[in-house]
């Protein structure tokens, strides 16, 4: 399974499978494996795990601390990996960049394949 893929099986509960189609793209809603949009409620579900975490994770502006809450590996190879996986053409070197880029790709994706996710995350 993708890192894409485990990130959002891991907040729909496995409701869902994100297939990613070429070059990245999330699957449209109404593909098979997609929700509704809007169908999973992304904030309540974070929010909750967040609550439940020994450490105080701020997952609505870190990548790192949004896989850190699903119980991810947030190494930065992991990061670059997930970059690679959703199509990243910047300098993985800077990580500062790729991950701002990640969490609004994560978050993007998410809200694409059926989560609900606050308008603020994405902009």
């Amino acid at each position: 399974m993708s890192i894409f893929g485990k990130i959002m099986s891991t907040i729909f509960g496995g409701a869902a499978q994100a297939a990613p189609a070429a070059g990245g793209a999330p699957a449209a809603a109404g593909t098979p494996g997609a929700l509704p949009a809007g169908s999973v409620d992304v904030t309540a579900i974070l929010d909750k795990l967040a609550d439940d975490h020994a450490e105080d994770l701020d997952w609505r502006k870190s990548i790192v601390d949004l896989m850190k809450l699903v119980g991810m590996d947030s190494s930065l190879s992991n990061r670059k990996e997930l970059a690679t996986e959703l199509g990243y053409s910047g300098n993985t070197s800077d990580s500062a960049t790729m991950n701002v880029w990640l969490h609004k790709q994560v978050i993007a994706k998410l809200a694409a394949n059926g989560g609900k996710v606050p308008k603020e995350l994405l902009d």
